[in-house]
């Protein structure tokens, strides 16, 4: 992680627990000839727009107030929820969003397939279980290490 980052993290944490909101991820990018800092928050039944002014209010002065500079060149701030479609990165989202509709898509097909969706109703160290798969009343259990990446889905 870059020092950048962690600098940042180490004023937003005690910020967001203030709040009793969580860290989901911070960047810190270069796109194009910009520079980004995005800060990624949330809490138990989703983050509003107003959480993050009053978020990016609050790092925005600390790290003003900060010397040494911690970001010397210029910077956008973005303060946002990471999304409905977060994805689902380790042990701890899986188990957060258990009984939730989910995406997950493999590095090889498993019963002809690239990508599932369904109902997650099981987290363990080998596998997860997806129920209701594709709207159809199945049961699928899925290889932890086949696994590309997992997100949240929205039901249509």
């Amino acid at each position: 992680m870059s020092e950048v980052v962690e600098t940042v993290k180490g004023v937003v944490e005690p910020i967001l627990a203030e709040h009793s909101f969580y860290l989901y991820d911070i960047e810190f990018v270069k796109e194009q000839k910009s520079w980004y800092l995005r800060i990624y928050i949330d809490k138990p039944g989703g983050i509003t727009i107003d959480d993050c002014v009053l978020v990016s209010d609050e790092v925005s002065e600390k790290l003003d107030e900060m010397d040494p500079d911690p970001i010397p060149q210029a910077y956008y701030l973005d303060v946002s929820s990471p999304g409905a479609e977060r994805t689902l990165r380790n042990e701890k989202d899986l188990n957060d969003v258990l009984g939730s509709y989910i995406h997950v898509s493999l590095y090889q097909n498993l019963e002809g397939q690239k990508v599932f969706e369904g109902d997650l109703t099981e987290v363990n160290s080998d596998t997860l279980v997806l129920d209701n798969v594709a709207g159809r009343k199945t049961v699928i259990e899925i290889p932890r290490d086949q696994i590309a990446k997992a997100r949240l889905a929205i039901k249509f």
